[in-house]
């Protein structure tokens, strides 16, 4: 076995890498950019070497200075992670020159899967099922269309050297075969350098299920069971399962039958996962085959037990495959989803920003886990590579986290994965974790009635509004904001609060707030009213008066709230004056309109023509008619002992003053009218 590795790759799957290391006593090495320079993955490991700027092209696309990186830390291998290099034959053939194992296949074998098109000739050769179609090496423009007349409509034109979904077109009928080939052989030779296409007929309502392969260099090759990862939005995979749900048992044998011929077909070694795409009839068809480690790979060790990384790192060291096929063995069922900064409503659009409040359900992370099996034993494991206060930038894959969840069966696996989903809570940039919330609970998916076009069909149902928890939600918003300011709950001393008590009335508090996008309403002010003894009575919302009492909950951020008969107990992060309110399984947030807080602006020229608080005018400083410039004192007022100056916002006209010296004015009262120029 190795001593050290170094580990080509960022983020979670980095992490992921360097636990199983940590775990089986060998160190680990970490690569770097500009961007990643306090990154999760950066500590995960023993030493780090930095490699270069933000962009991936600066860092961790750089062949010469990952093998240097290598050298200068005495790393006897190189593991890959997936994505960046990890398929690429130079990077494997680099690391061969320079005496440094490569864990992953031979170079040969990346080469050989590296194009589709000699792909599937080697799989047809091999006797694996392939969709009819022509993947033959003349692209005479009159052959091609030929060729997708004689397959019959529809057909799918594919780069060969494609991927991402990049250089793909759907051609519903001959007389457009020309104008789509025309635009994917631009788009492919834009996107990868070669314009060369293959066309195979194309499959409506398709399932997407995979099929985990390891070979070994003594001969041994197993398949270690099924995923069905066919929820995908823009050939991008949203939510993996395994076993794949719904196949016969005569089905799932052949189909990891044929995937382990075709890894044998390329003398494979290590770990590699082999594509289908499958008819409702349950006909499968190769598709691809990944010469690395799955995203999705925890579910398959969710359901096995086994480390697949650990798998990896003996293989590459020459050992045997650490179990037969026959003694691999199914236990239960594991989802996983994938949690994304990005934006659904809007395309799926990355977001970017400060995860300034990360919390994820109660779960194991695999960084402080024994291994894959006691990963299983966890009914909620959480992979990730980065920590709250991290910053998604724009330069690499916005993942925030894999949750993947196992349970006896499908539907407990469902269950689980629909509580550990309204668990999370993340503050910053916008996520999908709504989105998945949806498509998890969901009809289609609930059923097991998948198929890549999931997402497009039920489009509509997905993106739907959802009636939330608007009144629970604000009333919490309001028990965290009292609480802040120094306000008591019902019952609780006065002598105990730094606000709100008077010592012969009662007091009334006009809290507003304004929600924020996806929170379900616009805005929405709350009239708090205070008993004589400080503690809260009343809360009136939309025109309705119920009572109200909250406290703080044992936990950090959290608050119970009654209002009338309607009791909530959550969590409400506060950001500034925006208050995150996670309830009831839904997040919300809301803008505080903090007066006193405008009410200072005001005096630099900035705030509203509002009373921040109950008190008396003492002095009105202009008169209607007078022409003012921003920040000229208007009127002064006087609470609590001191004097607040309610200064223009902006350069205008008095048209109106609404009191007098001496008024006694409430809270949020307009104090007088400017036309602003």
């Amino acid at each position: 076995m190795f001593n050290k590795i170094l580990i080509a790759n960022r983020g979670e799957i980095a992490c992921r890498v360097a636990a199983t290391c940590k775990r089986l006593g060998i160190a680990s090495v970490a690569v770097y950019s500009d961007a990643d320079a306090y990154a999760k993955h950066v500590s995960a490991c023993d030493e780090a070497v930095h490699i270069g700027g933000a962009t991936a092209a600066e860092s961790y696309l750089r062949v010469a200075r990952i093998i240097e990186a290598a050298r200068a830390t005495g790393a006897q291998a190189v593991h890959p992670g997936y994505g960046f290099l990890s398929e690429n034959e130079d990077f494997a053939h680099a690391c061969e020159a320079a005496g440094i194992v490569f864990i992953g296949p031979p170079v040969e074998a990346i080469a050989a899967m590296g194009s589709k098109a000699a792909a599937k000739a080697l799989m047809h050769a091999a006797a694996v099922p392939l969709v009819p179609g022509y993947h033959g090496d003349d692209q005479n423009p009159e052959l091609l269309h030929r060729e997708a007349d004689a397959i019959g409509y529809p057909v799918l034109l594919k780069a060969s050297a494609g991927g991402g979904g990049k250089g793909m077109r759907v051609v519903e009928r001959s007389e457009d075969f020309v104008a789509a080939l025309a635009s994917c052989k631009r788009e492919a030779a834009s996107s990868f350098g070669n314009d060369r296409v293959l066309i195979e007929k194309y499959l409506t309502r398709p399932r997407h299920v995979e099929v985990q392969v390891f070979a070994d260099r003594h001969g041994g090759a197993v398949y270690l069971f099924d995923r069905d990862c066919s929820v995908q939005r823009r050939h991008q995979k949203v939510l993996e399962e395994a076993p794949a749900p719904g196949l016969s048992a005569q089905i799932k044998r052949e189909m990891g039958e044929a995937a382990v011929a075709a890894a044998r077909a390329v003398n494979y070694v290590g770990a590699g996962t082999v594509e289908f795409i499958m008819t409702a009839t349950g006909d499968f068809y190769f598709m691809e085959m990944n010469t690395r480690l799955q995203v999705e790979h925890p579910v398959t060790e969710m359901i096995t037990g086994q480390d697949l990384v650990e798998w990896q790192l003996r293989v590459a060291a020459g050992q045997p495959l650490p179990l037969t096929q026959d003694q691999l063995k199914i236990d239960g069922h594991a989802i996983e989803a994938r949690i994304y900064a990005e934006h659904p409503a809007r395309g799926f659009l990355p977001s970017t920003g400060t995860l300034k409040h990360l919390r994820m359900p109660e779960g194991v992370e695999f960084a402080i886990d024994a291994g894959a099996g006691e990963s299983r034993k966890a009914p909620v494991r959480i992979d990730s590579g980065v920590r709250e206060g991290d910053t998604i930038t724009p330069f690499y894959d916005p993942m925030i986290a894999k949750l993947i969840v196992h349970g006896a069966t499908r539907e407990d696996a469902l269950a689980r994965m629909s509580r550990a989903l309204h668990a999370c809570e993340v503050v910053g940039p916008h996520t999908n974790v709504e989105f998945l919330q949806r498509i998890v609970e969901s009809e289609p998916f609930a059923t097991g009635d998948l198929d890549t076009g999931l997402i497009e069909r039920h489009h509509e149902a997905l993106f739907a509004p959802v009636k939330k928890p608007f009144k629970e939600a604000l009333a919490l918003a309001c028990a965290a904001l009292l609480t802040r300011e120094g306000g008591t709950a019902h019952g609780a001393s006065p002598w105990d609060a730094l606000s709100h008590w008077r010592l012969n009335s009662g007091f009334t508090q006009t809290l507003g707030w304004l929600a924020i996008e996806n929170s379900g309403e616009t805005g929405s002010p709350f009239t708090v009213a205070f008993a004589r003894d400080g503690a809260t009575q009343t809360l009136e919302h939309d025109g309705v008066r119920e009572a109200f009492s909250w406290s703080s909950g044992a936990g950090l951020h959290e608050y119970r709230a009654t209002i009338g008969d309607a009791r909530a107990t959550g969590r409400v992060f506060i950001d500034g004056d925006t208050f995150h309110v996670f309830c009831l399984g839904h997040a919300l947030a809301f803008e505080w309109q903090n007066l006193l807080a405008h009410a200072a602006d005001a005096e630099h020229g900035e705030g509203r023509l509002t009373a921040p608080m109950p008190g008396k005018v003492i002095a009105v400083l202009v008169e209607p008619g007078a022409v003012v410039e921003k920040g000229t004192p208007l009127i002064v007022m006087e609470a609590m002992k001191m004097e607040h100056t309610i200064g223009a916002p902006a350069a205008g006209t008095v048209s109106e003053v609404l009191y007098a010296v001496g008024d006694q004015v409430a809270d949020g009262a307009q104090l007088l009218v400017l036309d602003v120029e």
